[in-house]
């Protein structure tokens, strides 16, 4: 970045499981029963935990969240603060760049202490990162200004068999992913990119599959485990807790001929089915930055330097491709070239999406098996707010790990955008 001062990401962020929002796509998911806030506090905790900081040192909380459509969202990074364990005297801040959220929330905390404006030098760590929870609520129409009575309460549950004629409901989870400026759903949008790229659904599918393979390989091995921390869950009429410890969308029997049965999900003749497409997963993710001199300060354990960010636009009809412009700045801003990348955390919302974009980072000097080495959102999920957060985490610890040096964090957002995070790992 432009700034000699270094932001740093210390080591002990934690995320929780990915969970699937439904059990066999129709049982609810074993995280259908917490709110964002209460998966955001889960992420905190833990980070707080597992990092070896003093707490009162913490000034600040940054926390992406993409809808605040869910019970007590829209006390989001606020709620999350205090559910984490935070006192009361520490702000928190929301940020909402849709599915760039959790990316956004590092890159605005890294900014407040670059800036200094609102950085408080007395408590200089701040906890940033991201939530979502994907229950999303049907919500009401044509119902307000009317008299409130038996069908609906004040801050209680509505009687649906009460409502007038005119009242309507619609999924808010589905209508958050249609974007009225392109007039098109985020499927049809990734679907587009692979007639312009000339994908087939042979290619598409084996990226699913791929990410698949890669992600039980990864788990398997417990590639997963240093950066998540266990959520244990009581299921209704169970009398012990379900201790979940594992993404649970990844499919330990998978194969390309069970996916190619599958028909497609957007378009009539279209690529994207729902083997090759992000899951829908609840989740959340936290880690605590700060400045390399109160790092040196403090004796505190670095993960990585936050060496550059970007954020890009495009032409909404194909916002998948955003984080081809987005990392094409964020390598710049770093003073890198593709060619020097040894990981890259690429969100896979759809896999011609995917695929669009590895062809252009290959024109960056960026290899494709580089790409997502331990499977994508097609087999994690993608909880839309904490996804950026997310792969941060794993990609710093995947550097670490494997005694790497940089990573590069990108996806895209919904409307035409794309971020990227350049880190590099200090071991």
């Amino acid at each position: 970045m432009a700034s000699k001062r270094a932001i740093m990401i210390l080591d002990g962020g934690r995320r929780t499981p990915r969970a699937d929002i439904l059990i066999n796509n129709r049982e609810p998911g074993l995280f259908s029963r917490f709110s964002t806030t209460q998966l955001g506090g889960m992420a905190i905790a833990a980070t707080l935990e597992n990092t070896a900081i003093d707490p009162r040192d913490v000034g600040h909380v940054v926390m992406g969240m993409a809808s605040h459509s869910h019970r007590d969202s829209i006390y989001a990074a606020q709620g999350m603060r205090w559910r984490g364990g935070l006192g009361d005297d520490v702000p928190a801040l929301t940020v909402a760049r849709i599915c760039g959220s959790g990316a956004e929330a590092v890159a605005v905390g890294a900014e407040m202490m670059l800036a200094g404006v609102r950085h408080d030098r007395r408590r200089p760590l701040t906890v940033v990162g991201g939530a979502e929870s994907m229950q999303y609520p049907f919500t009401l129409y044509n119902y307000r200004g009317r008299k409130v009575g038996e069908a609906v309460q004040k801050y209680g549950p509505l009687d649906v068999r009460a409502l007038p004629s005119g009242s309507y409901l619609q999924d808010s989870l589905l209508m958050g992913l249609y974007d009225p400026s392109s007039k098109m759903s985020m499927a049809n949008t990734a679907e587009e990119l692979g007639r312009r790229y000339e994908i087939t659904r042979d290619e598409a599918d084996a990226f699913g599959y791929r990410s698949h393979v890669l992600a039980r390989t990864a788990r398997d091995e417990g590639h997963f485990d240093e950066e998540t921390a266990p959520v244990k869950v009581v299921v209704d009429g169970a009398r012990e807790p379900v201790e979940v410890r594992h993404d649970t969308h990844i499919m330990d029997t998978i194969s390309l001929e069970k996916m190619g049965r599958l028909r497609p999900a957007f378009e009539a003749g279209g690529i994207i089915t729902a083997g090759n497409a992000s899951a829908v997963v609840d989740g959340a993710a936290a880690m605590v930055i700060a400045e390399e001199s109160a790092v040196a300060e403090r004796n505190l354990r670095p993960l990585a330097r936050l060496a550059g960010m970007g954020v890009a636009a495009c032409d909404p009809h194909i916002m998948g491709w955003g984080p081809v412009p987005a990392v094409r700045l964020a390598l710049d801003n770093a003073g890198i070239k593709g060619s020097d990348v040894d990981i890259v955390e690429l969100n896979e919302a759809f896999a011609p999406q995917a695929l669009a974009c590895i062809r252009d980072f290959e024109e960056l000097g960026i290899a494709p098996e580089k790409v997502n080495p331990m499977g994508g959102a097609i087999a994690l999920g993608h909880p839309l707010g904490a996804t950026g957060a997310i792969l941060t985490l794993t990609c710093a610890y995947a550097l670490r790990r494997r005694k790497l040096r940089w990573g590069v964090v990108t996806m895209c957002i919904g409307g035409g955008q794309g971020i990227a995070l350049i880190l590099e790992s200090i071991h």
